[in-house]
């Protein structure tokens, strides 16, 4: 018996938008596929100014948050996969980044442009 694998072509990122509560990214195949924000902590924790600074990654087969280090593919998306990270890993992320808002806001850190 000859079984002949499928080929499915994941559509690619055009846009993305963060509200408060959710991930929404338009696809090349016309479809907006949406998810809860919480799926990716490092999202919750954003600023709105961090939410919004991403850039299409792949030729838009993936999103990249270069602010708070963040990768979100289309493809986990697509299968409904939230973000993969470890609590140990998160927990770390998360502990960095308010010492460094921290050391900003008290005037040690590097200035914000």
């Amino acid at each position: 018996m000859n079984i002949s694998a499928i080929e499915i072509e994941i559509p690619k990122a055009e846009n993305v938008r963060v509200t408060e509560d959710t991930l929404s990214v338009d696809l090349s195949d016309g479809r907006i596929i949406s998810v809860p924000l919480d799926w990716f902590p490092r999202l919750v924790h954003a600023t709105p100014e961090e939410r919004n600074n991403w850039r299409l990654i792949g030729t838009g087969h993936g999103i990249h948050w270069e602010d708070i280090d963040e990768d979100i593919s289309v493809e986990g998306l697509l299968i409904g996969k939230p973000s993969g990270e470890s609590q140990t890993s998160f927990k770390k992320w998360l502990n960095q980044r308010q010492s460094r808002l921290t050391k900003r806001s008290s005037g040690h850190g590097k200035p914000c442009h």
